[in-house]
């Protein structure tokens, strides 16, 4: 797997609002998936939505772009989508991410949840461990709620460690999906 892009931290961005930002809707099996996208390409917001304005209010005020325009593809995060449901599962992986969070932890451990490898979910407590902090379950589960990078910040790679799937945004149904989707074929 190459290395995903990182998600930029609170200190790398420049926290104005962005003017104009782009959304593009792609048709997938579990439905619209929305990606919102500042004016450099990277991803500020997406999920299963054709809702816009839901996907717009998951973005840190400091990054919300004022106004979105529609269009019909956003290039290479759009493709990253549709080349993730043709069974290319790492190429959201390879898209640029903006979120920030007004904390350390959760852009770490949004870096974290990008290396977690399609079709080897981890629990939440792997996950703390792998954003640095051991005892942060807790605060891992809240990086997973305020993910607004769904697919591309893959959150659904997460679960209980009782194997339960736990919670996502868009439904456990989606979340299911998407771990049989992507896990290794026998499985």
């Amino acid at each position: 797997m190459s290395a995903p892009s990182p998600t930029v931290s609170d200190a790398d961005v420049n926290t104005t609002n962005t003017g104009t930002g782009g959304y593009a809707t792609v048709d997938t099996p579990n439905g619209p998936f929305t990606v919102v996208a500042d004016d450099s390409e990277r991803v500020l917001a997406s999920g299963w939505t054709d809702d816009p304005a839901y996907l717009s209010a998951l973005i840190h005020r400091s990054l919300r772009p004022e106004s979105l325009q529609r269009s019909e593809t956003l290039g290479k995060l759009t493709d990253a989508v549709s080349a993730y449901y043709a069974g290319e599962v790492e190429a959201p992986s390879r898209v640029e991410v903006v979120q920030l969070s007004g904390g350390t932890f959760l852009n770490k451990a949004w870096d974290a949840l990008r290396l977690v490898e399609p079709g080897r979910p981890v629990t939440y407590t792997e996950f703390a461990e792998r954003a640095g902090e051991p005892a942060a379950v807790r605060a891992a589960a809240t990086a997973c709620a305020r993910n607004a990078a769904a697919l591309f910040v893959p959150c659904h790679r997460v679960k209980r460690s009782d194997g339960s799937l736990g919670g996502f945004r868009y439904g456990l149904e989606t979340k299911k999906w998407l771990l049989d989707f992507e896990a290794p074929a026998g499985d």
